[in-house]
């Protein structure tokens, strides 16, 4: 046997393992194996988790400064709060004349703490109490508006705050259409007000004048034809008829000479 067919024999004993890409090594699998612990993980921390809710922020305090206060009562994970739209309120303005606070302000918010036990004590002990801390604090005097959420999880806001997002992109899409549908409205009936004036102007020039004229005791002028061109061609003069003249008749002695008589 030669050597090819010893080679070719040999090829044929191994194992077909298909495409080098479909090979999984030991390393993927210790990497699933390792996401997927962590999943389950988070997964279980997270049934362990509570939100609470808070209707209302006091100003200059910023998701930093919240975690600062409320990390002495518990452990706090996420933080979530919604700031004020940029138009000018009421408060805002007052805030800006007596030469308040200026910067980002927040209307509501949520806070997550690490053991939903801890957060339900906590809401329970510091709503409606003063905030306190050191009396030079800007919030010093404002008064705690929490409540605990009950089966409430952080993925439950994720959602709302998506929905509502897409529903303001909607609210503002169908805004944008309306207002250019009511652009273009415009527009036309401003294009036919143009033309009805210019027409409009014509018409008064063309009585203005009109008026003047009949002042003035002028006719209305009258457009001048150029004279047309009047050719003469030379004519022949016509043959006159003879048939009404007598025709000349020849002597009868030459006829009968002509034909032999006598």
């Amino acid at each position: 046997m030669s050597d090819e067919e010893q080679r070719n024999e040999s090829d044929d004993s191994l194992p077909d393992l298909g495409n080098a890409d479909d090979i999984i090594t030991p390393n993927d699998e210790k990497q699933k194996k390792k996401r997927k612990k962590i999943l389950l993980e988070e997964a279980k921390k997270a049934r362990y988790r509570g939100v609470c809710y808070m209707s209302r922020i006091p100003p200059q305090m910023d998701p930093v400064k919240l975690r600062q206060v409320l990390s002495q009562h518990g452990e706090i994970d996420r933080i979530y709060l919604v700031p004020e739209i940029k138009q000018q309120l009421p408060q805002q303005v007052n805030r800006k004349k007596a030469g308040d606070f200026r910067g980002q302000g927040f209307t509501e918010g949520w806070v997550e703490f690490t053991n939903k036990r801890v957060a339900k004590r906590t809401a329970n002990k510091l709503n409606g109490e003063q905030m306190g801390g050191r009396k030079k604090s800007s919030f010093f005097y404002d008064i705690w508006n929490i409540k605990y959420l009950s089966k409430f999880k952080w993925e439950d806001l994720m959602e709302e705050i998506a929905y509502k997002h897409a529903l303001r992109e909607q609210k503002v899409a169908l805004e944008i259409a309306a207002a250019k549908r009511a652009r273009n409205f415009y527009m036309d009936k401003v294009d036919k007000s143009k033309g009805l004036n210019a027409i409009q102007e014509r018409m008064k020039k063309k009585q203005k004048v009109q008026e003047q004229g009949s002042e003035n005791g002028s006719a209305p002028q009258v457009e001048q034809q150029e004279p047309k061109v009047i050719r003469q061609f030379p004519q022949t003069r016509p043959v006159k008829d003879d048939s009404a003249q007598p025709k000349p008749q020849m002597s009868r002695n030459v006829l009968a000479g002509v034909f032999g008589g006598k």
